[in-house]
């Protein structure tokens, strides 16, 4: 038995050596995982709603401060933002496309609103802040929501 041990030793020892196979794609998430905790129209009423609307009063006005020109680039960012949570809550059915090129939208609409505000551009923030309520219009429509996000109306008395 240890001649053989002997024999089979140096074979063994001489088999070509590799490893095995990695796994293809990227590794598996090691940390705690995306998930959505508020409700859409929580996102909607909390965050977008708010912002959009105090964007809106901002940019109506003949001049605005360098505190209100920071104070829009961050409300627009926070718009952006609230883009990619709504990609965490996709519906569950055949909508999840439109959803997700909707909520993108909305992200790189209000992006770019957060650059032309950074410029401190009324006229070009005005026309920016019209295409982020499309892309909110825009998904409303496509989703069946009633609420239709109106940009530089005028107050009703």
């Amino acid at each position: 038995m240890f001649a053989l041990m002997l024999v089979a030793l140096p074979a063994l020892s001489q088999a070509p050596r590799t490893a095995p196979p990695r796994p293809k794609g990227p590794p598996p998430p090691t940390g705690p995982r995306l998930i959505p905790v508020a409700e859409t129209k929580l996102l909607m009423d909390g965050i977008t709603q708010p912002n959009f609307q105090a964007l809106d009063k901002t940019l109506k006005a003949d001049q605005i401060d360098a505190e209100g020109w920071t104070f829009a680039r961050g409300q627009s960012l926070l718009i952006a933002e609230a883009g990619n949570l709504l990609m965490l809550r996709p519906p569950n059915n055949t909508g999840q496309d439109a959803w997700m090129k909707a909520a993108g939208d909305l992200r790189e609409n209000a992006a770019q609103l957060a650059k032309t505000v950074a410029n401190r551009d009324l006229a070009e923030s005005r026309l920016a802040l019209t295409r982020v309520a499309g892309a909110c219009n825009n998904c409303h429509q496509t989703f069946r929501i009633e609420t239709k996000v109106k940009v530089f109306e005028e107050a009703k008395p």
